[in-house]
């Protein structure tokens, strides 16, 4: 079974007050609660919130982090295809949320520089995403002066992604998923806050 993906919008302010081995536990328990509140046995809203973190749910994918990997896996493919001022506009919006040019340099296997605990084992990460509040302004620049061009990935996704095992099944799943990833840095950018995924 793979790894699931939790996505938090999150108030660093109030999660930098509590000892670093408490942070992933407050999210998770936060999250818990937010489950608990349906006593008719559904899921909870959408986008679950708290004064101080809400959970993004995306809606191209299942709950699983697989989507995501593959989609980051993607655009390394497509990368070395597409024009120079897209394919940095990309980098700058994707670097740390699903994909790194060095993987070595994920923040989420260092627990975002210190802020989380790291993982005591690569192979169980504690964090899958850590895009703290200052990272957000320049990744939504990033984001907006690439979206109106997506479809210019279409030709290198065909070339590179399109019938591969381990690649969005289609180009519109791999834009749809952008999206999202932009919608949610907007959001957290507009709060001020910065971004956890949990598996």
């Amino acid at each position: 079974m793979g790894l699931s993906l939790t996505l938090f919008v999150a108030d660093w302010k109030h999660l930098g007050a509590l000892p670093v081995g408490d942070r992933i536990r407050a999210l998770d328990e936060e999250y818990r609660k937010g489950e608990a509140l349906c006593d008719d046995g559904t899921r909870p809203p959408a986008h679950y919130a708290a004064a101080w973190c809400a959970e993004y749910d995306f809606r191209s994918t299942t709950g699983a982090f697989g989507p995501h990997a593959r989609a980051g896996d993607a655009w390394d493919d497509m990368r070395p295809l597409v024009d120079a001022s897209v394919r940095e506009a990309m980098d700058a919006f994707l670097t740390g949320l699903i994909w790194d040019e060095d993987p070595a340099a994920d923040p989420a296997l260092s627990g975002g520089g210190g802020f989380f605990p790291p993982p005591a084992d690569r192979r169980h990460p504690s964090v899958l995403v850590v895009c703290p509040p200052e990272a957000l302004p320049g990744k939504v620049r990033a984001w907006t002066g690439v979206e109106s061009r997506l479809d210019e990935l279409r030709e290198a996704f065909a070339a590179e992604c399109a019938g591969w095992a381990g690649r969005p099944d289609t180009f519109e799943d791999f834009i749809a998923l952008l999206r999202e990833w932009g919608e949610v840095t907007t959001q957290a950018a507009r709060r001020g806050w910065g971004l956890v995924g949990l598996p």
